[in-house]
């Protein structure tokens, strides 16, 4: 049961950053959005997906796995953007 919600609620916060991912690779804007912002975000995950192997929780690593992806996602997005301007 404490697995399951974790899991729920790891893929609320993947869910989360669909409409950022969508708006930097489909709209083509990164208007606003801060690199430094995402780098300490992507370093947190990163943190957070070691503590949930040493544990070992099963939720945790794939929810923060999965959250990183899709910050590099944004990540790249915004360096490939900005690198075209």
């Amino acid at each position: 049961m404490l697995e399951a919600i974790g899991f729920t609620a790891g893929v609320l916060g993947i869910v989360a950053w669909i409409p950022q991912v969508k708006t930097v690779w489909v709209e083509k804007r990164h208007d606003g959005v801060s690199l430094p912002t995402f780098a300490v975000v992507a370093l947190a995950l990163t943190l957070w997906m070691v503590y949930g192997i040493m544990l070992p929780s099963a939720a945790i690593i794939f929810s923060n796995a999965a959250a990183l992806c899709m910050i590099l996602a944004v990540i790249i997005g915004i360096t490939k953007l900005r690198r075209n301007q």
